[in-house]
C-alpha cells in the first residue's frame, strides 16, 4: 500500500451549527496533514441536514488554504448535477491557486433526491451521459483548447478519479485508464468483483501507466473496543434515520440502539461492514486483514463521530496504524 488518505463528510452533529462543522473540518484537515495523510477529500451532498459540504469546491479551496502540502480533493463531485465546463473551471481555478495539490473524483449518482436534482436546475436525461461528460471534462483540463475553454483550467491536468460502488465505475475507469476509488465504506457488496474487473480490464493511458485502486474503509478507533463501538453508534443511527426518511444532524452516540428496527439495523451493519472498529490493536488487526485481502494501492478512511475530540483521536490512532502498514519504498 502506497498511501493512506481521509474522506471527510463535514458532519453537522446534533446541537452544533454548520459553521462549527466547517471549523471542525479545518481542524481535522490540519491534524490529518500532521499525521501523514496523503489526501484529504470532501464529498458533495445536497439537502442533507447533517452534512456541510454541499458547496464542495468552495470547501476544498478553504481547506487547501489552511493546509500546506497535503493533496485536497473531491471524493467526489457528482457530475450529473453539473456541466463539465463548470467543474473544469472550478477545479482549474483550484489547481491554479494550489498547484499539484488538487484531486477531482467523479461520481455518477446525483447524491441527493430527485426534488433536489430539479432544484439544482439539472434535467436528468433518460440516457446515461456520464461517460461522455467525463471525456468532455478531461478535455477541458488538457492542453488542446477547443472552441470553448475552461479558464483557468486548460493545461492544468487536474488528476481525475472515477468513484463507484458498482462494477460500472470499475469498467469506465479501466476503459479510460484512470485511477479508481471504491465506496466500500457504505456499499461493500461488489468490492471484490469491481476491483477484479478494473485490474483485468485496465487500459494504459497518458494519465496512468498501470491500475491504481483506492478503497474506502470506515474507522472508529478509541482507547478500548467498547468506547469505539459506542462512538460508532452515531453512524448507525444516522444511516437508519436516513433509510427511514428522517435525515438530520449526526446523532449523539448511544449504548441503546433500540430505536432502530431490527431489519434496518442489519442493513446498516452490512452497509458499514468494510470497517475497523475498536482499540488500536483491534484496528490494526482489521486494517491489516483488509489490506491483505484487497491489496489496494491506497486506503481512504472515514468515520463520523459526534464528538470532535474523539474524531481527532480516532484519526491519530488510524494514522499510527496505517503508517506502519505503508510500504517503505512507496512512502519514500
Amino acid at each position: 500500500m502506497q498511501h493512506y488518505s481521509y474522506l471527510d463528510l463535514a458532519p453537522i452533529p446534533e446541537g452544533h451549527t454548520p459553521a462549527e462543522a466547517l471549523q471542525a473540518t479545518v481542524d481535522l484537515a490540519k491534524a490529518a496533514e500532521k499525521a501523514g495523510f496523503h489526501r484529504y477529500w470532501l464529498a458533495e451532498h445536497h439537502n442533507m441536514p447533517g452534512i456541510a459540504s454541499a458547496a464542495t469546491a468552495v470547501l476544498i479551496g478553504h481547506v487547501a488554504g489552511h493546509t500546506k502540502s497535503m493533496r485536497i480533493g473531491a471524493g467526489g463531485i457528482m457530475l450529473p448535477n453539473h456541466s463539465p465546463l463548470t467543474i473544469a473551471e472550478q477545479f482549474g481555478t483550484l489547481a491554479t491557486l494550489y498547484p499539484n495539490r488538487i484531486d477531482l473524483g467523479l461520481g455518477r449518482a446525483p447524491g441527493t433526491d430527485m426534488a433536489t436534482v430539479r432544484a439544482l436546475r439539472r434535467h436528468m436525461a433518460p440516457e446515461d451521459t456520464f461517460p461522455s461528460d467525463v471525456q468532455e471534462l478531461i478535455a477541458y483540463l488538457g492542453d488542446t483548447p477547443g472552441p470553448v475553454q475552461a479558464i483557468p483550467g486548460t493545461g492544468t491536468h487536474v488528476p481525475v478519479w472515477i468513484l463507484g460502488s458498482s462494477t460500472f465505475g470499475a469498467q469506465l475507469a479501466a476503459y479510460f485508464g484512470l485511477p479508481y476509488a471504491f465506496a466500500s465504506h457504505f456499499a461493500p457488496t461488489h468490492l471484490e468483483e469491481a476491483l477484479d474487473i478494473y485490474r483485468r480490464s485496465f487500459r494504459l493511458s497518458d494519465r496512468l501507466a498501470k491500475p491504481h485502486v483506492m478503497i474506502a474503509v470506515g474507522v472508529s478507533a478509541a482507547a478500548t473496543d467498547e468506547e469505539a463501538i459506542y462512538l460508532r453508534s452515531s453512524q448507525l443511527l444516522a444511516f437508519a434515520r436516513l433509510r427511514t426518511g428522517r435525515p438530520g444532524p449526526l446523532p449523539r452516540p448511544t449504548r441503546d440502539l433500540g430505536e432502530i428496527p431490527g431489519p434496518i439495523l442489519e442493513q446498516a451493519r452490512n452497509a458499514l461492514s468494510c470497517s475497523a472498529v475498536g482499540s488500536p490493536a483491534t484496528v490494526r488487526r482489521e486494517l491489516t486483514a483488509l489490506i491483505a485481502r484487497h491489496q489496494p494501492d491506497e486506503i481512504i478512511i472515514t468515520g463520523m463521530m459526534h464528538d470532535h475530540g474523539a474524531r481527532l483521536r480516532s484519526l491519530q490512532i488510524a494514522a499510527e496504524v496505517l503508517s506502519d502498514l505503508t510500504t517503505p519504498a512507496a512512502a519514500a
